[in-house]
């Protein structure tokens, strides 16, 4: 019987929790603060008071550190001008904190649909913003991101994950462009049923997303495992070339697929070969 007990289970607060050092947690815009979206009240919806975003500092393993932890549990972990703002200040804040001498990591929990629909261009803007945060930051420490279920990660937060210098999933994780419901609304049920959960793990899954070299370490549910395997990323320090780089190599790669047949995953870890890991 597995000891560690789970990571996915746990909420955006727990988990930022879990990984600082104890003792260390130090909540920026916390739930007191009362600041919450403008935008839901108007449409009937409950708004929350961090906005399903979570900012934490602290250390890990002694260095200064920041933990960025979306609720996946509040409109589906999606991002909103609130939400989004607190993300990219608390990524701005670590790079300027690196540019003045004090190194600080950064971990980032996605558990995201990607941007909230009431709050459509407010929350891309928001997203972007997060984008060139990550890219800025990356030179000057590892920002790793850290996927484990059971929302997935999707939509424009899809791109901040691939961003990321180094990206840890779980088998229960999912990552994609467009979610399932998404492509099967643009699409047809015929070309994507995202009712049919072992195709849409086979596709999107973590397991097949570290295979086809797309994240960097597969990891099992559980604290100490993720903790274990975080620790890892971030002493290997900033990569030589990040994923993001080498965006020739993988639109090279997607070329060479007849968009005319319907993909699977062994066709995934095919298009990607040189990349594939046991």
């Amino acid at each position: 019987m597995r000891n560690d007990r789970s990571f996915i289970e746990l909420r955006a607060r727990d988990r930022a929790h879990a990984l600082l050092d104890d003792g260390s947690y130090r909540e920026l815009l916390d739930p007191f603060e009362g600041v919450m979206s403008p935008w839901l009240g108007a449409q009937g919806i409950v708004p929350q008071a961090d906005d399903g975003m979570v900012v934490a500092k602290g250390t890990i393993n002694g260095q200064p550190a920041v933990v960025i932890a979306i609720e996946g549990t509040f409109q589906g972990g999606s991002m909103g001008e609130v939400s989004g703002a607190k993300m990219a200040a608390a990524l701005e804040l670590a790079a300027e904190d690196n540019r003045n001498g004090i190194p600080t990591q950064a971990v980032l929990c996605l558990e995201t649909g990607g941007v909230r629909l009431q709050e459509a261009n407010l929350g891309l803007a928001a997203i972007a913003d997060i984008h060139a945060a990550i890219v800025d930051l990356r030179r000057y420490t590892p920002v790793v991101g850290i996927i484990t279920g059971t929302v997935g990660c999707f939509g424009g937060m899809s791109i901040a994950a691939a961003l990321c210098s180094y990206l840890i999933v779980t088998r229960e994780a999912r990552l994609g462009l467009n979610g399932p419901q998404v492509i099967e609304q643009e699409a047809g049920i015929e070309e994507y049923d995202s009712r049919d959960r072992p195709f849409i793990w086979r596709m999107t899954g973590g397991e097949t997303r570290y295979q086809s070299g797309l994240v960097d370490a597969l990891v099992g549910d559980g604290v100490n495992a993720v903790k274990n395997v975080m620790n890892e990323a971030i002493a290997k320090g900033v990569p030589a070339q990040h994923r993001s780089d080498n965006y020739a190599w993988y639109l090279d790669r997607l070329s060479t697929f007849d968009t005319r047949q319907q993909a699977d995953a062994e066709q995934i870890k095919q298009i990607f070969a040189p990349e594939v890991k046991g």
